[in-house]
Order: C-alpha cells, then sequence, then structure tokens
C-alpha cells in the first residue's frame, strides 16, 4: 500500500508536465488526458525498480502513447471542423471543458497548434519534445524509431514549418501586429467604437461561401457594417488568436486546435483597408500559417 502510495505521489509530481507535453502533440485537452492516463497505467503494469530516471520514463511513454494517437489520427484523418462553429459545439459532453480548452490554448498559441498539425507524427514529436521540452535527440529517436540524427533532421524541418516565410520587414510586421491584436481586443471585448476606429471608413470585407454559409462569396463595405459583423463573432473570438498567414499578421480561429478560418489583413496608415476571411477548406489547405515571434 505505502509502495502504491508513493508511486501515485511520485506521479503526480509530473502529472502537469506530462499534460503539457501530450497537449502540445495532440492539441486536445481531452486526448491529452486520455495519454497521460494510458501512461499511469503503463506506470503501474511496468516494474520500473531499475528505473533511473523516472521523469524521463514517464516522458518517453507519454510520448510513445502521443505518437500511436497521432498515427491513428492520420489513418482516418478527420475532417476539419465546420468553419463556424457555434458556442455550443465545444461542450462538456466528451468530458472537454471550453474554457479550460481556450486557456490553454492562449497558452500554447492556436498558430502553434494549427502548424503542429500539419507535422508528420515523427516530425511533431520531435519537434515538441526538443524545441519545447529540450529532450535530447539521442532520447528521441529510440522513441520513433529514428537515428538522433534522422530525429535531429525531422525536429529541423518542424522548426521550418513553424517559423514560416516572413517577407515583410519586420518594422511593417510589428504595424500591422498592432493593429490586429487591438481588433482581436476590441472583438474580444465588445469594443464596437474602437473596431470602427481601426477601420478605414470604406473598409471591404471578403468572406467565402463557406463562412456563412453562401451560395456566393459575401463582400460588405464601410467600417461600421464591418464593425457589426465582428461584434456577431464575439464567442467565436476566444478561439482566434494572431498568427502569420502568407507572410502578414493576420488571425486564425482554430477551436480545439483544428483549423477552421482565417483572416487577412490588409493595414496601411490609414487603417484596415480589406480584410479577406477564408473558410473553404480547399482554400484554408492553401494558406501558409506560421507562429509569430513574441
Amino acid at each position: 500500500m505505502d509502495e502504491h502510495a508513493g508511486l501515485t505521489e511520485r506521479f503526480e509530481e509530473d502529472r502537469t508536465r506530462l499534460r503539457a507535453v501530450a497537449y502540445r502533440m495532440l492539441g486536445s485537452v481531452s486526448e491529452a488526458d486520455d495519454a497521460v492516463q494510458e501512461t499511469w497505467l503503463r506506470l503501474h503494469r511496468t516494474d520500473i525498480s531499475g528505473v533511473e530516471n523516472l521523469s524521463g520514463w514517464l516522458t518517453t511513454v507519454t510520448a510513445r502513447v502521443c505518437l500511436n494517437m497521432l498515427r491513428a489520427r492520420e489513418s482516418r484523418r478527420e475532417d476539419p471542423l465546420a468553419a463556424l462553429v457555434p458556442e455550443t459545439s465545444v461542450d462538456q459532453e466528451d468530458g472537454r471543458d471550453p474554457e479550460e480548452e481556450a486557456l490553454l490554448a492562449d497558452s500554447v498559441g492556436l498558430a502553434l497548434l494549427v502548424v503542429l498539425d500539419t507535422l508528420t507524427p515523427a516530425e511533431r514529436i520531435a519537434f515538441v519534445l526538443h524545441d519545447l521540452f529540450a529532450v535530447p535527440f539521442d532520447e528521441i529517436g529510440p522513441m520513433i524509431e529514428r537515428s538522433p540524427t534522422a530525429a535531429r533532421q525531422l525536429a529541423s524541418r518542424a522548426r521550418r514549418r513553424v517559423k514560416g516565410a516572413t517577407p515583410v520587414p519586420d518594422a511593417d510586421l510589428a504595424r500591422q501586429r498592432h493593429v490586429v491584436d487591438a481588433f482581436l481586443a476590441a472583438t474580444r471585448g465588445g469594443d464596437f467604437d474602437a473596431l470602427v476606429r481601426l477601420l478605414h471608413p470604406d473598409v471591404v470585407l471578403r468572406a467565402d461561401p463557406a463562412v456563412v454559409p453562401t451560395p456566393e462569396p459575401i463582400v460588405v463595405r464601410g467600417a461600421r457594417t464591418v464593425a457589426q459583423g465582428a461584434m456577431a463573432a464575439m464567442g467565436r473570438a476566444r478561439f482566434t488568436q494572431p498568427g502569420l498567414v502568407n507572410g502578414a499578421v493576420g488571425l486564425v480561429m482554430a477551436p480545439l486546435g483544428r483549423l477552421a478560418l482565417v483572416l487577412g489583413f490588409t493595414v496601411t496608415a490609414d487603417g484596415i483597408t480589406e480584410i479577406d476571411v477564408i473558410a473553404d477548406r480547399g482554400r484554408l489547405s492553401q494558406v501558409d500559417i506560421a507562429v509569430l515571434d513574441a
């Protein structure tokens, strides 16, 4: 009994870190919790008397569980969520807590989760473990059945995808980031007047047919009309964060870490002059999304 209690206490010391590892690999709170629970079960089925570094052993087991889950996901490859996600669609029926999901996504970064979802399972494991949790490639290689050198190459390839190409000068990116951050903050806060101030009086918003959906693309003109549309999206704004969209600062909406919609902005000295809203799956697959530097 004492041994069992000691093992439980030791596992609980690592639970938060293991959950963080699993969430970054899987992009889902419920799946991350499932992975951690499976690690717990394997711990109690295994003789660990010869394990010197239990934290490292637990990380390895969690990574392998996540790898199996990612491979299973690849084999059945779910379609992305519909572009317009009602606020009630992310509920607690399967154990998900929408507020917790939103907070975790906010802490990790939606753009990162979206990019990670485009990587192969091995690339994702190598990048997450090495770049985010400082696990050496000598340990990562055996987990993914690769040599340490191959694991390093996988992480490098993933890193290039995460960073993306940024042909826009840093000064322009900083200005864009300031405006887009303000747009998101005003939308989340329901500040209609602040939104209007960010928009050019003759701003044009174009949304593809999958956004509403409608038979034809939607074109909306004028600052007040566009701002009213943004106010209607307040509930979905909690699953929206800035990211690099085709090399410029835009917004990425990804409930449960799955890309559903992006907003591209044209920002000039006079404010936001154009907004392009993309939800069509074919178009989304062509969008280059990357992570913004802090």
